[in-house]
């Protein structure tokens, strides 16, 4: 399952799901189409923002919230171990080690490799405070604390992946400073909201794809999560032209795409936008502590 037979290229498998404060539901649902990915040879499989579980208000999110060495990542450990793949988890809710001191948690992306070892873990840097009339309400920074940086692209047998998670999708920084990095694959896992979901969603992915001339993977939360959220689901992979390549319906499922990195080299060669920057008029967007790929 890591990167198939020579000279196939590798599959991806973006799994769509509803969780809801049931974590012991959750698992099963993800552990689910884990497997079902894996027997199709998916190399690497992504899940969504809260795909350990959604809270129905900071309290409950709280008191849910477990660390990194907790039973949870224990078990997509043995999850990822069991099945071959990499698995990319897309918004865990952390308990970090300052929680003793703060009581907040942090919205971490947690990359395990197919011996289920911890690879990467970001933790969100732009938390989503939005409050749209009437409609949605949000404040995550009331219970979270911010990650303080930009981690350098990981190599995977699909290409050099890139971390974020949801509202990190709205700067453009990350992703330019991402690609600037060396990365091949950006990712947004998510649980975008309906009213934000319908409006931006898709076209803040394929810009992200252009504008870094990336492959962009968004694992998304669909449906109804619990009696007051409604995700917008629209889980997608676009290619690094900008089409939709690979997209699930609603509901929770799976959708998958091949990612090309020939592909790839061959849209930057055409279009070189990276040669074409001019530092000298705006600056570099580069992320502290991340070095420019060679």
């Amino acid at each position: 399952a890591m990167a198939g037979p020579p000279g196939l290229k590798p599959l991806v498998a973006v799994g769509q799901v509803t969780s809801t404060p049931d974590k012991e539901l959750n698992f099963a649902a993800c552990a689910g189409l884990v497997r079902e990915a894996a027997g199709r040879g998916a190399a690497i499989v992504f899940l969504p923002e809260g795909f350990d579980y959604i809270g129905r208000d900071a309290a409950q999110t709280l008191s849910l919230a477990e660390g990194l060495d907790g039973d949870l990542m224990g078990r997509y450990a043995d999850l990822a171990r069991d099945c071959g793949v990499w698995l990319s988890l897309g918004g865990f809710h952390e308990r970090g080690q300052d929680w003793p001191t703060t009581q907040r948690i942090y919205n971490c992306h947690a990359l395990l490799d197919p011996a289920g070892r911890l690879v990467a873990a970001y933790r969100k840097t732009h938390l989503c405070d939005v409050e749209l009339e009437g409609r949605v309400t949000m404040k995550e920074s009331g219970f979270t604390n911010p990650g303080t940086e930009i981690l350098a692209p990981v190599s995977t047998p699909a290409g050099k992946l890139g971390l974020s998670i949801c509202y990190d999708l709205r700067f453009p920084e990350i992703s330019l400073a991402l690609r600037r990095a060396g990365a091949e694959i950006l990712t947004y896992p998510s649980a975008f909201t309906v009213p934000t979901g319908s409006a931006h969603w898709e076209v803040l992915l394929r810009a992200r794809a252009i504008e870094s001339q990336c492959y962009v993977v968004a694992a998304a939360q669909s449906g109804k999560n619990h009696e007051s959220r409604t995700s917008y689901g629209h889980s997608l992979v676009v290619d690094p032209w900008g089409a939709v390549v690979a997209q699930c319906r609603e509901g929770p499922g799976l959708c998958y795409a091949e990612i090309d990195l020939d592909y790839l080299h061959r849209v930057r060669r055409e279009i070189p936008v990276q040669g074409h920057r001019r530092p000298d008029l705006y600056g570099t967007v580069a992320a502290a502590g991340l070095a420019p790929a060679p």
